[in-house]
């Protein structure tokens, strides 16, 4: 089974810095994509960042300039450096793994990680 596993939420002060990482376990064959979503009280999920390797990384525009993801294929792992925080980015980040497969022939699959809480005081 797969499971995507996400550490470094937490509290921190307006124009501080987060690091956010995620760690894909279990048989794993090869990912498309790995992604960070959050969604603020009320709010849909949004789209932060996603990378794909190879190509360049994809922002949101209310994070660009202040957040760099980055992905190490070997680990299946990816991580998301925030900087210069802002209330408005206080939200549950998600991690995601987009066209996962298990094996060589096996269809794509997406997986959520649980969901880690990030709260930023103005």
């Amino acid at each position: 089974q797969v499971q995507l596993l996400e550490s470094g939420g937490g509290s921190v002060q307006a124009g501080g810095s987060l690091r956010l990482s995620c760690a894909a376990s279990g048989l794993i064959f090869s990912i498309n994509a790995m992604g960070w979503y959050r969604q603020a009280p009320g709010k849909e999920r949004e789209l932060v960042a996603s990378i794909i390797s190879g190509s360049s990384p994809n922002y949101a525009d209310s994070v660009k300039g202040r957040f760099t993801i980055s992905r190490d294929d070997a680990k299946n792992t990816v991580t998301l450096q925030m900087n210069s925080l802002k209330a408005e980015d206080t939200a549950v980040y998600y991690c995601k793994a987009d066209g996962l497969r298990r094996w060589r022939f096996q269809p794509e699959e997406d997986y959520w990680g649980q969901g880690t809480q990030v709260t930023v005081s103005s």
